[in-house]
Formats: structure tokens, C-alpha cells, sequence
């Protein structure tokens, strides 16, 4: 399915494809991962929920949420709890987004 991937590091947005949640784990790096909602088309943001203790460099914020380090995903996800498609686009996401 279609996700967002950010790259606080290279301060980028891309299209990527997921399967699932193993994927999300391995392009965050880590198994620690932690999600919050991110729209109003159940859009969540997939993040290491350890960024901080772990020092990881480069950081973003999306709207008022809590900053975060290192890489984040934007992926839908629904309350069945299965993923789908993201439903903003990469534009919408670049308009709520700061680098820190």
C-alpha cells in the first residue's frame, strides 16, 4: 500500500510501498514503534517511539503533535486495525510539516 516516508536527515517526503508492519519497523529501524493520527481520513504517523533516548539525528513536526526523531511514516490505517493507503498527498503532508 501506499505510504509517506520522511527523512527529517535529508529533510525529504517520498511515495514508498508497505505491506505491513514489519516493513514500517524496517525502514524505521527499530520494533519500538508508536503511532499517532495525522488528518481526518485516518491517516497515522508511524515513528520510533525511543527516538529521543536514542539520540537519533534529525527531527520534524507535523502540525501540534510532538516533535520526532528520525524517520516517520504516514500510512492509513483503520480501525480494524489494517493498513491502507495513505490518504493525503505528498504536498498536503510538506504543508504541515517542519523541520526542526
Amino acid at each position: 500500500m501506499k505510504a509517506l516516508l520522511i527523512s527529517p536527515e535529508t529533510r525529504s517526503i517520498e511515495e514508498i510501498d508497505i505491506s505491513g508492519m514489519d516493513d514500517i519497523k524496517s525502514i524505521i529501524g527499530y520494533d519500538t514503534i508508536e503511532s499517532d493520527p495525522v488528518g481526518n481520513h485516518d491517516d497515522y504517523l508511524f515513528f520510533d517511539e525511543e527516538c529521543f533516548l536514542r539520540g537519533t539525528e534529525g527531527r520534524f513536526q507535523i502540525d501540534t503533535l510532538i516533535p520526532v526523531s528520525g524517520k516517520g511514516i504516514v500510512v492509513g490505517f483503520d480501525r480494524e486495525a489494517a493498513f491502507r493507503d495513505v490518504a493525503m498527498s505528498e504536498q498536503e503532508l510538506a504543508g504541515r510539516l517542519k523541520y526542526l
